[in-house]
């Protein structure tokens, strides 16, 4: 199966998710695996190292401590990553739509995949 994201796309979709406000890792995972309709759910691995290189571009930021009351710190936009989101809103609306695609194209995939292995069962009933 072909990469979800191409180079950058993930990165650029976590900024865009993250403009809707503060999250932690996890639920930008389980945002992710939502809107693939559960076709693709990255992995921790995935998701908090963009996180962490986000981090060191200023283009996010830990909410304090205190402002998280007592769970570990989500993520938000910092001024400077919600410019980038506003420069590349076009880009963005883009991806949405490539999302939506591969969420079809897999979604497919998945029916077909389903169909074979039915006809494989049916055949072995008969026999």
């Amino acid at each position: 199966m072909p990469p979800v994201f191409a180079h950058g796309e993930l990165r650029l979709y976590l900024l865009a998710l993250l403009v809707e406000g503060a999250r932690h890792g996890y639920e930008l995972m389980t945002e992710l695996a939502d809107r693939f309709g559960g076709t693709y759910k990255p992995s921790a691995g995935t998701i908090y190292p963009r996180l962490a290189r986000l981090e060191e571009e200023g283009l996010v930021r830990r909410v304090p401590a205190d402002e998280a009351a007592g769970r570990k710190a989500p993520y938000e936009l910092t001024p400077a990553g919600r410019a980038e989101v506003e420069a590349r809103w076009s880009d963005i609306v883009r991806l949405e739509s490539s999302v939506a695609e591969t969420v079809r194209s897999r979604a497919d995939e998945l029916r077909a995949d389903i169909r074979e292995t039915m006809r494989g069962v049916r055949a072995e009933l008969a026999a």
